[in-house]
């Protein structure tokens, strides 16, 4: 039976057992035929969720591959049903109903209202699922491809919102469109001034790949300090090291300098620089008695029975006499103190002996001499690093002393006290 014999069927019916007018007739058939599509949108849609939607899902789970498993978490088999009842509508409305022309062409473009929807929110369920997807592979970890999936989504609505216009405006031309948008470019420039500058910084910093999720990155200028969680087309979110959340706009990244540690972490080793200022006065030429005693340490024996056969070797070359200290070269004990801080550092099984490793002395101040650390540490979180360097730190000041240096540091009250009595 075809859509007009199923309505003359149905005005038939009405004409045969009621004594309608002509007018009411007409009604009755056009609510009846209206009735019966209604209950075939519903049972097309049930049938199609019941054995179609229900077979691919079957299909999808007996597959090896995962991927594929994202499509049913997105829910994009499900959305994609929806389109049933309005196809339903859409194919069979021009030719049921006749006696209102009007209204069968009003149902047909919600129907084609309705097929618009559901294709956008399908495709952006399955751009969601396409970017589950990518988030799995192993590339993911330096690029992130959220912010160009946005985009997709923004270019799609704006399709979606033409196709709208062509449905319910008769003789609408996307040319016409087009052509007013030119004319509105400064309007929609200044509009859409952040989706721009965004799209434009997304593009250079993917391509020059100066943010990665995972990084550890400073911007200053936005209090943010900690590690790149999400990247989208507009924003970039930060979880800083207190667990508060900095959302920044990405063209910042381009337009501001930031700094990435992502260096750092690639390098294997995490920098430690730091220094102890030592009293200047207590820097002198070690003694014999000074040198018996550091000699005895494991780390200073063959450094300091080598350099001594070399200065008196010296000396004894020059013709000096070695208790002329003016004339005769000798060891001092910050000298000492600095190679022993070089042998203990080489030693330490958390010290990068390859990388940049220094002990030096910087320009001294008002404040001593300071003695500066500068050598990377092998383990680089957070806590093990600070512990690593607060350990050397904690050996560095309980052993100074044997080297009859001190620490330069500022009077307190005790002092105070001390000078008074």
């Amino acid at each position: 039976m075809d859509m007009e014999k199923f309505t003359h069927f149905i005005k038939a019916f009405w004409e045969n057992n009621t004594l309608m007018s002509v007018q009411a007739i007409a009604n009755a058939t056009t609510v009846s035929v209206i009735i019966i599509l209604l209950v075939a949108c519903v049972l097309g849609y049930w049938l199609t969720n019941r054995f179609v939607v229900d077979l691919v899902h079957r299909i999808v789970k007996s597959t090896k591959n995962k991927y594929d498993d994202f499509l049913l978490e997105k829910k994009v088999f499900n959305k994609l049903a929806q389109i049933t009842p309005a196809l339903i509508v859409n194919l069979t409305i021009p030719h049921i109903i006749d006696e209102a022309p009007r209204l069968a062409e009003f149902l047909s473009e919600l129907a084609q209202l309705w097929i618009i929807a559901v294709l956008l929110m399908t495709f952006s369920a399955f751009l969601d699922a396409l970017n589950e997807i990518y988030q799995h592979s192993k590339i993911a970890k330096n690029r992130s491809i959220k912010g160009y999936i946005q985009l997709v989504k923004v270019i799609a609505s704006i399709v979606g919102i033409f196709a709208v216009m062509a449905v319910f405006i008769e003789g609408f031309q996307i040319s016409r469109v087009f052509a007013g948008l030119g004319a509105m470019a400064a309007v929609l420039m200044l509009v859409f001034r952040d989706t721009i500058l965004s799209l434009v910084a997304s593009i250079q910093i993917g391509a020059n790949d100066m943010v990665r999720l995972g990084d550890w990155i400073v911007l200053p200028k936005y209090g943010a300090d900690g590690e790149v969680t999400e990247i989208t087309l507009n924003t970039i979110k930060i979880q800083n090291w207190d667990k508060t959340i900095s959302t920044v706009p990405v063209y910042a990244l381009v337009s501001d300098s930031f700094q990435n540690w992502r260096g750092m972490s690639d390098s294997g080793g995490r920098r430690i620089k730091r220094s102890i200022n030592i009293d200047m006065k207590s820097v002198k030429f070690a003694t014999p008695e000074l040198l018996d005693k550091l000699s005895r340490f494991y780390l200073l024996n063959e450094y300091i029975t080598d350099k001594e056969k070399e200065l008196k070797k010296r000396n004894q070359s020059l013709n000096l006499k070695e208790n002329l200290v003016v004339n005769s070269s000798r060891q001092t004990n910050l000298g000492i103190f600095r190679k022993y801080l070089e042998a203990y550092l080489h030693h330490l099984p958390t010290i990068h002996d390859d990388m940049t490793f220094l002990v030096r002395q910087l320009q001294p101040t008002e404040k001593g001499i300071p003695m500066e650390i500068y050598v990377f540490s092998k383990r680089q979180e957070w806590a093990v690093y600070e512990s690593i360097q607060a350990d050397i730190f904690d050996h560095v000041l309980a052993i100074i002393n044997e080297f009859e240096l001190r620490i330069f540091q500022n009077p307190t009250g005790d002092d105070l006290a001390l000078l008074k009595s």
